[in-house]
């Protein structure tokens, strides 16, 4: 079992899934790195706590074998000079010592085990910071990258725009120009359609007065009269 048990929101097994989903992954991914880094925090905290009980432990379970021999020799020392009752009591002590030794020992085996699997965990935690990290700078790149794009859209949004294109602009004054050209000849012509309807209508005018006068003449001939 995990020494820490890590509850988040986030973890890096849904990750990558809600990555996908996400509208702002680089915030997703803040948001993972945070709850991360203070669960390395805490972990670390745990590790420097747990060293110093192994060490604890540790100190312990040797001071206890340095009893166990001691009084091993003093037993033996004892015996050397006849006191047996001495002996007994030495050997009662050795005893007492060598049983607080085992249990030191087990508890440092047990605090060392746990201080491995959190090292590993250190290990894990520290290296999917790191991991989602590269990420991030990744996705920040892509996202400033997007944000720009659309700054620019923005700022040219105009172009694609008839109103706004500078060649679409310049074609549309040309058309009116033109335009108004063409009416202008419309008018030139019309004046001088007019003017030459006008001279035409003089000159038939004029052959009609004269064809008319011709047939007087004749009329005034045949009557005996003269010019």
């Amino acid at each position: 079992m995990s020494i820490m048990r890590r509850v988040r929101d986030i973890t890096v097994a849904t990750l990558n899934e809600r990555l996908e989903k996400a509208e702002d992954p680089v915030r997703l991914i803040d948001q993972f790195l945070w709850s991360t880094r203070e669960d390395i925090i805490q972990a670390e905290r745990l590790y420097q706590q747990y060293a110093g009980h192994s060490n604890h432990l540790k100190a312990q379970w040797l001071q206890a074998e340095q009893q166990k021999e001691k009084r091993e020799h003093q037993a033996l020392t004892a015996l050397k000079a006849g006191e047996e009752q001495l002996a007994r009591i030495a050997l009662h002590e050795k005893a007492s010592s060598e049983e607080r030794s085992a249990q030191y020992r087990d508890l440092y085996e047990q605090s060392r085990q746990n201080t491995v699997e959190l090292e590993e965990q250190l290990r894990q935690m520290r290296s999917e910071y790191q991991t989602v990290y590269d990420k991030r700078e990744y996705y920040a790149a892509r996202m400033e990258s997007l944000r720009l794009q659309q700054r620019l859209n923005s700022r040219y949004s105009g172009v694609g725009d008839q109103g706004a294109n500078p060649g679409t602009m310049f074609r549309r004054l040309e058309d009116r120009i033109s335009d108004m050209e063409l009416e202008a000849k419309s008018f030139q012509d019309l004046r001088r359609m007019g003017r030459e309807f006008a001279s035409e209508a003089g000159q038939t005018v004029q052959s009609v007065i004269e064809r008319e006068l011709e047939q007087l003449k004749r009329k005034l001939d045949k009557e005996g009269w003269s010019s």
